[in-house]
């Protein structure tokens, strides 16, 4: 039995019959419309509240996940249980409107005393649903019920198309009166209801003044049985499920199919209901919180009680209504009729029937719609009420009896208006901004109070399109601003500046023309063209026309020629009458002064000749004036016609303007949107014309989003996670930027705060990354009102994710519109493609589209790649370099296009087609052109729907998401896959021995057959070698090591570069999002963590630090889980946020993380001394058992244990270097413990590459700390160790590791040769292994080796490899040193390499770049550097801009070679200033210098500093010392410098020391401008290899640092 019901359900007229009530279903009705039949029945009115508030708030809810599938569930929760109780008492729903139904009992008049009884009960028991019960979202549900009964008449009308019914009648009036009377939790019985009912049977109250009672209960005499008297009179309800069929709430479930009965009730039902139907879609598919214009009429009569009279009058309304909505995609909803007349609720914007411009539509055709019922017969009285905003749109009620309606506050406004306002059309201030209409159309009328609308805002009379135009009233929109500046149209305006200088110097007109889509800033372009192009010559004239001005025959030349008279000023038509007879009395008649009327709105007398010309002829004869009065205008002067909104210029004026251009030199500057429909022929022929220039508007540049912003809301600085939101939500269009800001302040997400100083901000983990994006220099003219030390910054509140933000509701519209206008199957694309994210891959998206095969799925995306909707790119590279520049502005040649010959048109575009096609083929990443698409069409799917497509992505990418295969495959985060179960796919045992091995986990037999293979202690370092021997061994090794990659035919070259960052973006961070959205927060936190490290791995620590946030949400979701494998991921967080802080140098922060991290992996370090040297103990103990030979033969530890004991190395690593860097005496002991237990953990991981890697570490900690013959030791034993590598894949990387880390370590002890001899190896391996990441760090360190060395030939080499591993790998770090080297070049080596102003602009273009911004060090020397260059200049106002940036970064100390050479500029750019402050006799000169001798020698101290900068910082002493006095401390600094220097082979500081020391101690007198002619004279690299500059000369090229100021300046 329930599968049959299940089948009849199923059936395509069960689903048309749950819309409509039994009395359409089974009703007989004559087919002429209208028809009319009468019958009694009881009516039941429940008006439920709260609804509306609540889909208030869902609607302006911020986040994407409070959609209306939460509403439908608790809309539906409430109605289904009346609707419910309703259909059990025998009811029939005839209506839902919106949060209201009405209810029939259709039966005989005797039968009405019993049904009322029966009615009565079944509305106390829907009052008793509520009682109780309070909704989840904390709605308090109430219900008021109104009952009636009588006579009640239906009236059936409608066209071929639809069909409405209503029913009308005395019952119907009072049965809304009587549920207006209720209050809540009410029942209320009409008049006549009272006088019909078992009187003996209700116990009543009376209310005053009304003939109406409220019903207090039912008091039944003791010995009535109510389901006896129930069953009785359900006896008389012709279609009360009955017999076989009693269990059923409705007998219309079971209706069989019936094609006419069909046909008949699929005129009751909307198209996009019978869509859904045929395409067997879920009900809640249409159901969403949707921005729509909601347009109500009220039809008033003047004899209502009849309805024959009426219901001709209604059927010619409707078929006017209907025909008028067809045109533009409106539809009729719901039809009421009420005490207060007949409503239409019509709505434009239903899902799949978005227009453009539906406001405009909506008020057209509710003007139209006014126009037509206030002259049909009967009706007495036309209202109109229309409202835009997002409203609820769905199916409310019960599996068996629901209907689609809007609910929302706009429904109500619109609906108030329409009551409030009679005889008008009205509509709101969101219609009237809206409505792309002139607001000389629209009138302010005078506010009412109406009832259940809060605060409606303004409310404007719409007055028609038929008004008289009124000149002035067409001039821009929108008014210049002195203070604001046009951004990123520098581009656009050049165009106008060319064209205007030609326009100038000949006698030809010039067009210039200016295409975009809405909110690109057409009409911004034109303001400031109108400004630019004020002239004593010429004379501009500029208009913004609307769509109305496109159905106005010659009204763009009327308003032109207005203000070329001279009449858009004048108040009178008698003053415009008296200036037109004195501007045309010699070029006119003046009997054909008549002809002026019309186009000017003056009366002068009709002559004969007039009244008898044609249309045409007046038309021409006009013309012909106008041309003449030009002629002679522009004569006297130039005329410049602007024109904004240049779509809406009509034909003939189109017409009239290509004729002008042709005869008269004119001006003349249009924007305008993209032509919907092909341009008439005098606009093509002015596109065409050769003195054309058509120009297609891009978006604006992400530099001018900012500036934009930062502008708009009149701070300094905006956070960079905001920056990103707006640049990636806006895709540069000024207006996406306005509402985007728009939302977030209606939100309250944005926080103004006063700017703090960055150096005395107190660090804490929240605040790392606040550093503020700023606007571009050029903007810093325009200081916005803020007074200098009194500005601000912006800031989010805490807690809020923008990505999960919900896109503001014009935005939405805008893709709503693009969306609707697809086919369903690209519409179903777009909608899958959401749901895997912004960027996807096209195998994830065949992999979710249902039923689709791979050549529909091409052919679909390029039609969408075409139209804008997708991007397509062949790989990352391409993506990430598209997403940093924005489509710019282009020239369009219309006139080369013509000449194309015509019939290939058709054939090119399917050419094109097939091309784009092919395209994506090739391009297998595709990514959303606008992100407010993607979130606008995620919004669309179900709860359930949207689960299962997730999960459905999440399981095809889980195959994926580790490593590339040039890096084995591996996890970021070493063995992380064994500490957590996190798979979705299971697997059985060979998949996973399989996937061990590709991830690089060797088995057990492998394990014992290496163990074998490797000899018992190496005799490669006989212990008689001399340390010359030993460099000579090592060297050669690594020589044959590359001879080998580059000639063995085996494939240890890996054929690609590194393709982690693509797998990062493309398969790791979607998959955590799917998790997320999955709620599986425990695989969501695992990659999280994983994106963390990439993220680390790749150099950027800003993402780092933003997804270890989105890591920490989800922690704290877990905080209960008390299982191992939680607390490693617990370990794992705290560690690489220890290694995000270490990176920005911020060490206490990090010691902190780090030491949180080894106690959550039971390794604790020591907090003070006893437990420092206990621990000391023990681990000199463990190391010597790890190093015997016992311990090697210990069995692997198990893979967890791995997991755990690479995270402990990792942090050892990062503890010995902080606690190297800080100045306490018994640290040291601390950061030599670390170093240590990175050693011994290392040793029990029994991995070369740790091993290997922990030696190193222990070598250089060591040789920084001074202690001698240890770390020699530490390197032989690496050194031994890769001896007996295989030289297969991961053993070749460990040797090129080693070249490259001991030649770091030797520059930066001061082993000049020998750091350029491991360099350059490891160098060539690096390339060999086509490891990008590693090569450019080995290019940089060598760059400054041979920087040092002088060795100027070599390093040009090696900075041009830079420079193309820069742009090929798209590496801003490289590029950043490269131009670091370029300004020392300038400034130390004396010959210019790239240009001082190229290095400058790269800095100004870049320094807000993230992996920059937020690396210590590099931008450091790069703002030191230049600091250093001003300085020497003497210009000192450039020198404190960069010298106070750079000051800021100085706490960010990290112990590398990067951060101490920044800090090495830093100084000397400080010690230039205290020669300024010494020379101006400066008060505190003496203390500055003390205080700078005091860190310079601090610098020289710290243990982390290495001996390669002792030169340079002896060299800026001994000048501190010179400066202030101090002769004897100068000559011993200077003395430790040379030799040093000497010793380190550093060519280039004992070149500048000696020059020096020269210079400060002969008696030559200084001269002013030395540096500023060596500066001006400084020749470059290629005036160097040329010959024409010799090598020696420019070694004289030094800045001289002048001493001889005063005799004694202390």
């Amino acid at each position: 039995m329930s599968t049959r019901r299940e089948e009849s359900q199923d059936r395509a007229i069960v689903r048309i019959a749950a819309h409509l009530p039994d009395l359409i279903v089974y009703g007989d009705f004559s087919p002429e419309r209208p028809s009319v039949d009468y019958f009694d029945g009881v009516l039941m009115f429940v008006d439920i509240s709260g609804f509306t508030a609540m889909t208030e708030k869902f609607s302006t809810a911020m986040y994407m996940d409070r959609g209306a599938e939460q509403l439908v569930e608790i809309l539906n929760h409430y109605i289904s249980a009346i609707v419910e109780k309703v259909l059990i008492f025998g009811g029939d729903i005839l209506k839902f409107a919106g949060d209201a139904l009405l209810a029939l009992w259709k039966v005989e008049r005797r039968q009405l005393k019993n049904i009322i009884t029966v009615v009565i009960k079944c509305s106390l028991e829907i009052h008793g649903l509520f009682e109780t019960q309070e909704s989840e979202e904390g709605l308090d549900v109430r219900v008021k019920i109104g009952l009636a009964a009588g006579h009640i008449t239906m009236l059936v009308f409608g066209d071929e198309t639809r069909n409405f019914f209503l029913v009308i009648g005395q019952a119907v009036d009072d049965v809304r009166l009587a549920q207006n009377m209720a209050q809540m939790n009410d029942v209320i019985l009409s008049p006549n209801c009272w006088q019909l009912c078992d009187r003996s049977m209700i116990e009543i109250e009376r209310i005053p003044d009304q003939r109406a009672v409220k019903v207090n209960f039912l008091k039944p005499p003791s010995t009535f049985n109510f389901d006896e008297f129930f069953t009785k009179c359900m006896t008389f309800m012709d279609y009360y499920p009955s017999g076989d069929h009693k269990n059923l709430l409705r007998l219309a479930c079971m209706l069989e199919s019936d094609p006419e009965l069909e046909l008949s009730l699929q005129k009751y039902v909307m198209e996009s209901i019978l869509k859904q139907i045929d395409d067997r879609q879920l009900r809640g598919y249409l159901s969403e919180l949707r921005p729509v214009t909601i347009v109500f009429v009220n039809l008033m009569f003047k004899d209502q009680d009849k309805a024959e009279v009426i219901g001709s009058a209604i059927q010619d309304a409707c078929v006017h209504i209907n025909s008028v909505l067809r045109v533009s995609r409106g539809q009729i909803n719901k039809v009421f009729m009420f005490d207060k007349g007949c409503s239409f609720l019509c709505v434009f914007g239903f899902p799949g029937e978005k227009a453009p411009d539906e406001v405009t539509h909506a008020l057209e055709s509710a003007m139209d719609i006014f126009d037509f019922c206030s002259q049909v017969h009967k009706i007495h009285t036309v209202s109109i009420g229309v409202a835009s905003g997002i409203v609820f749109c769905g199916i409310v009620g019960h599996s068996v009896r629901h209907e689609y309606t809007v609910i929302g506050q706009k429904v109500n406004i619109a609906a108030r208006m329409m009551m409030y306002y009679p005889g008008t059309v009205t509509c709101d201030s969101v219609t009237y901004n809206g409505s792309n209409l002139p607001a000389y159309f629209f009138k302010e009328l005078p506010k009412k109070v109406m009832k259940g609308v809060a605060d409606p805002g303004p409310v404007y009379q719409c007055l028609g399109l038929n008004e008289k135009v009124m000149f002035g009233m067409a001039y821009l929109i929108c008014n210049r601003n002195e203070g604001y500046p046009l951004l990123g149209r520098d581009k656009e305006i050049k165009y106008f500046m060319c064209r205007m200088k030609e326009f100038l110097v000949s006698n030809c007109s010039r067009v210039l023309m200016y295409e975009g889509l809405s909110g690109y800033g057409k009409s911004q372009i034109l303001m400031e063209i109108e400004y630019l192009a004020q002239g004593e010559n010429h004379r501009t004239i500029a208009i913004a026309l609307t769509k109305i001005s496109f159905h106005q025959n010659f009204y763009t030349i009327q308003i032109f020629m207005a203000s070329v008279l001279g009449l858009d000023t004048c108040k009178h038509y008698k003053e415009r009458q008296t200036n037109l007879q004195n501007k045309v009395k010699t070029l006119l008649d003046e009997k054909f002064h008549c002809l002026l009327n019309d186009i000017f709105h003056v009366r002068f007398p009709i002559s004969r000749e007039v009244s008898k010309m044609t249309t045409f002829r007046k038309q021409k004869q006009l013309e012909a004036l106008f041309m003449k009065i030009l002629e002679q205008t522009v004569k006297e002067e130039r005329i410049i016609f602007i024109i904004d909104e240049g779509q809406f210029v009509d034909a003939a004026s189109w017409s009239f303007m290509e004729k002008l251009i042709r005869t008269i030199p004119i001006f003349i500057i249009m924007s305008l949107s993209p032509f919907v429909d092909i341009p008439c022929a005098a606009a093509s022929a002015i596109m065409k014309n050769r003195n054309t220039t058509y120009v297609t508007l891009g978006a604006v540049q992400p530099k001018d989003i900012r500036n934009k912003v930062c502008l708009d809301l009149d701070v300094r600085g905006i956070p960079k996670e905001l920056d990103t939101y707006l640049v990636e939500g806006s895709c540069g269009i000024p207006f996406y930027c306005e509402e985007l800001l728009k939302n977030l302040d209606h939100h309250r997400v944005l926080i103004f705060q006063p700017m703090e100083v960055e150096e005395k901000t107190n660090m804490t983990w929240n605040n790392l990354f606040r550093n503020f994006s700023r606007p571009t220099e050029e903007l810093n003219i325009f200081t916005l009102g803020n007074e200098e030390g009194n500005e601000e910054v912006c800031n989010l509140a805490s807690g809020v994710i923008l990505k999960n933000l919900s896109p503001p509701a014009s935005l939405k519209e805008i893709s709503l519109v693009q969306l609707d206008s697809m086919s369903l199957s690209h519409q179903m694309l777009v909608r899958c493609a959401a749901v895997i994210g912004l960027t996807f891959t096209t195998e994830l998206l065949f992999e979710v589209l249902p039923c689709w095969n791979m050549k529909m799925m091409i052919k679909a995306l390029a039609t969408l790649v075409e139209s804008n909707i997708f991007d397509c790119f062949r790989n990352g590279k391409e993506l990430r370099m598209a997403l940093r520049q924005n489509a710019a502005s282009f020239e369009v040649n219309y006139r080369s296009l013509s000449l194309q010959p015509s019939e290939g048109l058709a054939h090119g575009e399917e050419e094109e087609l097939r091309e784009l096609e092919s395209e994506v083929i090739e391009c297998h990443i595709i990514r959303f052109c606008r992100p407010m698409m993607q979130k606008t069409a995620y919004e669309l799917w179900l709860k359930d729907q949207k689960k299962a497509m997730h999960l459905k992505c999440a399981r095809f990418l889980e195959e994926n998401a580790h490593r590339c295969d040039h890096c084995r495959s591996g996890d970021f985060i070493p063995c992380h896959h064994f500490t957590v179960d996190i798979r979705l796919n299971t697997l059985d045992l060979d998949t996973i021995k399989k996937m061990a091995k590709s991830r690089g986990f060797t088995t057990e037999e492998e394990i014992t057959f290496s163990k074998i293979e490797t000899p018992k202690k190496s005799e490669l370092f006989a212990e008689n070698l001399s340390p010359e021997e030993i460099k000579e061994k090592i060297l050669s090794f690594f020589d044959i090591i590359i001879t080998k990659l580059r000639t063995s035919e085996e494939d240890i070259i890996p054929l690609e570069s590194c393709q982690c960052e693509e797998i990062l973006e493309m398969i790791i961070m979607p998959l955590a999002h799917h998790f997320v959205a999955l709620g599986e927060n425990n695989k969501a936190l695992y990659y999280f963590l994983e994106i963390a490290s990439a993220y680390l791995i790749l150099g950027d620590n800003y993402m780092a630090y933003i997804y270890l946030n989105e890591g920490e949400r989800l922690l704290r979701t877990l905080k209960k889980d008390k299982s191992w494998s939680h607390t490693f991921e617990s370990a794992t967080f705290h560690s690489l946020k220890g290694e995000v802080c270490f990176n920005m140098g911020q060490m206490v922060l990090a010691k902190k993380m780090l030491r949180k991290a080894l106690k959550l992996l039971h390794r604790i370090f020591p907090y003070n001394l006893i437990s420092l040297f206990l621990q000391t103990h023990v681990e000199k103990n463990r190391h010597f058992y790890y190093l015997s030979q016992q311990a090697q033969e210990s069995a692997p530890p198990g893979k967890r244990r791995l997991a755990q004991l690479y995270r402990q190395t990792a942090c050892f690593s990062l503890l010995w270097q902080i606690y190297s860097l800080n100045y306490f005496f018994h640290y040291k002991y601390y950061g030599h413990l670390a170093a240590m237990m990175e050693v011994n953990t290392a040793l029990e991981t029994q991995d070369d590459f740790q091993i290997i890697k922990a030696y190193l570490n222990y070598s250089l900690h060591h040789q920084l700390a001074g202690y001698q013959g240890v770390w020699y030791k530490y390197e032989i034993m690496a050194m031994e160790q890769i001896f007996n590598l295989p030289l297969k894949g991961e053993g070749i990387e460990i040797v090129s590791y080693v070249a490259d880390k001991l030649g770091y370590t030797k520059l930066l002890m001061g082993h000049l040769d020998l750091a350029i001899d491991l360099g350059s190896r490891a160098q060539k391996m690096w390339a060999l292994l086509r490891n990008p990441n590693r090569q450019h760090m080995v290019l940089c360190w060598l760059s400054k080796c041979l920087f040092l060395k002088n060795r100027n030939k070599q390093l040009i080499q090696v900075l041009g490899w830079l420079w193309d591993l820069s742009i090929s790998e798209e590496h801003i770090f490289s590029k950043a040193f490269f131009y670091f080297v370029c300004l020392d070049l300038m400034l130390y080596s004396g010959f210019v390499y790239k240009t001082f102003e190229e290095c400058l602009e790269f800095i100004y273009q870049n320094e807000d770049n993230r992996i920059l911004k937020f690396q210590s060090g590099i931008l450091l020397g790069l703002y030191s550097s230049i600091a250093i260059w001003y300085a020497r200049l003497q210009e000192w106002d450039n020198f404190h801009i960069f010298s106070s940036r750079a000051k800021n970064l100085v706490p960010r100390r990290t112990p590398t070679a990067l951060y101490y050479e920044g800090i090495s500029r830093y100084m000397e750019g400080q010690v230039l200033y205290l020669q300024k402050q010494i020379e101006g006799q400066s008060e505190n000169a003496q203390d500055s210098g003390v205080e700078l001798l005091k860190n310079l020698e601090s610098l020289v101290t710290q243990n982390t500093t290495g001996p390669v900068f002792y030169p340079r910082l002896y060299h800026l002493m001994a000048y501190v010392c010179i400066l202030m006095g101090d002769g004897q401390n100068c000559d011993l600094f200077l003395n430790t410098a040379l030799r040093l220097s000497e010793t380190q082979g550093n060519v280039l500081e004992k070149c500048w020391l000696n020059m020096s020391k020269e210079w400060w101690y002969s008696d030559s007198e200084f001269m002013d401008d030395q540096w500023l002619q060596t500066v001006s004279n400084l020749p470059s690299w290629e005036k160097i290899v040329s010959g024409k500059v010799n090598m020696q000369d420019i070694q004289k090229n030094k800045f001289l640092m002048r001493v001889n100021i005063l005799d004694n300046p202390f």
